[in-house]
């Protein structure tokens, strides 16, 4: 292993004049200081502007500056005006507006809908700097800064919400966002190839119509355009779908209207279910969506990247740092600033997970080669610590792994490559990852590297020598799983392996840590609570088990239904759009809480919700002092205060209602001459 300091180290001068390129301009007068008169793209983030390669404005704005284009970044803007989009003066080609890394509403609310209290992608972790449903206002305001300006739309946020789709926070199906925003495209997916693609045509004189023969990209025909749906057969000869060169006419899959999806489950199930079936850029068709007399279409989603682009997109000349302007550290930076991705996408296919609808199912790998040169610039930076803060991505061990035999993948729609169990064509060779893992530590600057991306256990445990290499040098001292849940029912509407899988991971990666000589290192476990299926006697299982093998999580997620999820269908219609069946929902915010609360029992905090959960699910048997009781008899002093001060919270600030908390043994005595042996005032004559 490498010494960082036998490493010639740079100064930040020198390390940015030799490998990065300057920030894109932020604002009017640092496009003027770079003897810019305009700029041919104004990219639209509600993030902050960071410069580094897991962030998407960051690679946009690489690529297109690589292609020739002057980008400026509007980020985190006052969208109540439009004129921060005058700033930079007429876009030459078009806007780009994202509203950032995740869904704002993903990104603003929890589970219970309330107001989270940071913003992980904003300076200093502060609230308030995007709106809710931000794509929409940033839409509104290019086109009101500029009428006639292309308008194209992108990110998470729009491409889950490109047709019909259910929106957890107003409990209601919303049309396609395309119809609210009022872009002229949104790209849906991976945006590297289209971005560049969209402005070199608008470049040539091509309109903005003329792009709707791309892949991977949505866009709405207006009543003008289309057909009445009673004559929808007649629009289809007039689709067009594009590759490369070719241009060729659309397969088209015609899916329930808008109307039909937002007064009857059914058809929303049925909706979704061909969604998802036309998900593969290989075989999936254009499906169209009537909305009224309009119609929505979105094109077959665009082709996975060759390992060479991957390259060439990762080696770009990013400056890894947040724009020089904020003088307040970003959360998420902090977090990812020593990480190297190595792949993207993820043939898991969780029900509740977006990744796979984001990145696709086709992992798209880095080589070798390009992964240990950025390992090296890194070990070159005056402000790395020597210590790469993870090594993966969406999956820790997914690297390199396709299906071995491309003529058949072309035909596949199937969702998962691992459930219900591993496909034989699937390629899970680990040597490579491990060669990549052993050079990586290997190189200069580099003291120790760390793998903090999930890892895959079913794949894992096929690979002894992964598992020893994993504990014995990139572990450090928490490995990061996601069992999700132990009952099989939940497991298999989930998409993921049975509990014993788990279990079978837990002992290899005990043997392999205590092998290394290191048998402190231990699993930190993800459960979901109140996923669709799971009921309190499936979250009362789990608890069980979490007590018998002595884990007690500190973080639990509460499932969080996120448009366009096959999840999200189950939680919207109770029914499983992929065999029919209905699915047990948990919608109440109460047995949403006693889900979550079943998760730690352990907390005295949650003392009274198990209880209540207990008592409701006829487990009273595991209210007491036994081995195998959950909490005991008795409220321990914390529940008792915790559910004091909850009490507070709820009328803090009501004048008529004020509740007085007695003070705890530990607090100092307050009121009325404090410290006197009675609180009696003492009569001044």
């Amino acid at each position: 292993m490498s010494d960082a300091s036998k490493t010639t180290r740079l100064s930040l001068a020198q390390w940015h004049e030799a490998h990065a390129r300057p920030h894109a301009p932020m604002t009017g007068a640092e496009m003027r200081e770079r003897g810019w008169d305009a700029v041919d793209v104004v990219f639209v983030t509600g993030d902050a502007y960071i410069d580094h390669p897991s962030f998407a404005m960051a690679i946009l704005h690489r690529v297109l500056e690589d292609a020739g284009f002057r980008v400026a970044i509007l980020s985190q803007p006052d969208w109540k005006s439009a004129d921060p989009w005058r700033q930079f003066g007429r876009p030459r080609l078009f806007f780009a507006v994202s509203a950032g890394n995740m869904d704002s509403m993903i990104n603003h609310y929890t589970a219970n809908r309330k107001v989270r209290n940071d913003d992980a992608y904003s300076p200093g972790g502060r609230i308030g700097l995007r709106p809710d449903r931000a794509t929409l206002p940033y839409c509104h305001r290019a086109r009101e800064a500029f009428p006639g300006v292309p308008v194209i739309a992108g990110g998470v946020e729009a491409s889950l919400r490109r047709l019909a789709h259910y929106d957890y926070w107003s409990d209601t199906v919303k049309r396609s966002i395309l119809l609210d925003c009022k872009a002229d495209l949104v790209v849906f997916g991976m945006g590297e190839n289209p971005i560049v693609e969209i402005a070199r045509r608008l470049r040539a004189g091509e309109s903005v119509r003329d792009l709707r023969d791309m892949r991977g990209v949505a866009y709405a025909l207006g009543a003008s355009e289309c057909p009445p749906e009673e004559r929808r057969a007649e629009l289809a000869p007039a689709l067009f779908t594009r590759t490369g060169a070719e241009r060729r006419p659309a397969e088209v899959e015609f899916l329930p209207n808008f109307q039909s999806v937002a007064s009857d489950k059914m058809a929303f199930v049925e909706a979704t279910r061909l969604c998802h079936h036309n998900t593969s850029p290989f075989n999936g068709k254009t499906l169209v969506q009537y909305h009224d007399r309009q119609a929505v279409v979105a094109n077959p989603p665009g082709l996975p990247l060759p390992q060479q682009e991957m390259d060439r997109i990762f080696g770009l000349p990013y400056s890894r740092r947040p724009h020089p302007s904020y003088s307040e550290p970003i959360p998420a930076h902090e977090m990812i600033k020593d990480s190297v991705t190595i792949m993207r996408g993820c043939f898991g296919g969780c029900t509740f997970c977006s990744i796979t609808a984001h990145q696709g199912r086709t992992i798209q790998s880095r080589s070798k080669k390009s992964i240990l040169k950025e390992l090296a610039l890194i070990g070159q930076d005056p402000e790395f610590k020597g210590v790469v803060s993870d090594l993966g991505g969406p999956t820790a061990n997914m690297w390199n792994m396709r299906c071995t035999r491309p003529e058949v993948e072309k035909k596949c729609r199937r969702l998962s490559c691992v459930h219900p169990g591993i496909c034989k064509l699937l390629g899970t060779d680990h040597g490579p990852l491990v060669g990549l893992l052993r050079a990586a530590r290997g190189q200069p600057g580099i003291r120790k590297v760390l793998v903090a991306s999930g890892v895959r256990m079913d794949l894992a445990q096929l690979s002894p020598e992964y598992l020893k290499e994993m504990a014995a040098h990139h572990v450090g001292g928490t490995l990061k799983v996601a069992p999700e849940a132990v009952d099989p029912r939940v497991l298999d509407l989930m998409k993921k392996p049975r509990n014993v899988n788990f279990e079978g991971f837990a002992k290899a990666f005990r043997k392999a840590s205590a092998d290394a000589g290191k048998p402190k290192q231990f699993l930190v476990p993800y459960y979901i609570a109140s996923h669709p299926g799971s009921d309190l006697e499936a979250m009362i299982n789990l608890a069980l088990f979490l007590k018998r093998n002595g884990y007690k999580p500190d973080q639990v997620q509460d499932f969080i239904p996120a448009p366009y999820d096959i999840a999200t269908c189950m939680y919207h219609t109770g029914i499983d759009p992929l065999t029919g069946r209905e699915v047990h929902v948990a919608k109440a915010l109460k047995d949403r809480k006693m889900q979550r609360a079943l998760l730690q029992f352990f907390k005295p905090e949650n003392w009274f919700e198990v209880r209540k959960a207990l008592l409701e699910a006829g487990r009273a048997d595991l209210i007491g002092n036994g081995c195998d009781c959950l909490i005991p008899a008795d409220p321990p002093r914390e529940a008792i205060e915790a559910r004091r001060d909850r009490a507070i919270d709820a009328v803090r600030g009501d004048h008529y209602h004020a509740v007085r908390r007695a003070p705890r043994p530990d607090e100092p005595r307050k009121g009325y001459r404090p410290g006197r042996k009675t609180r009696q005032r003492r009569d001044k004559k």
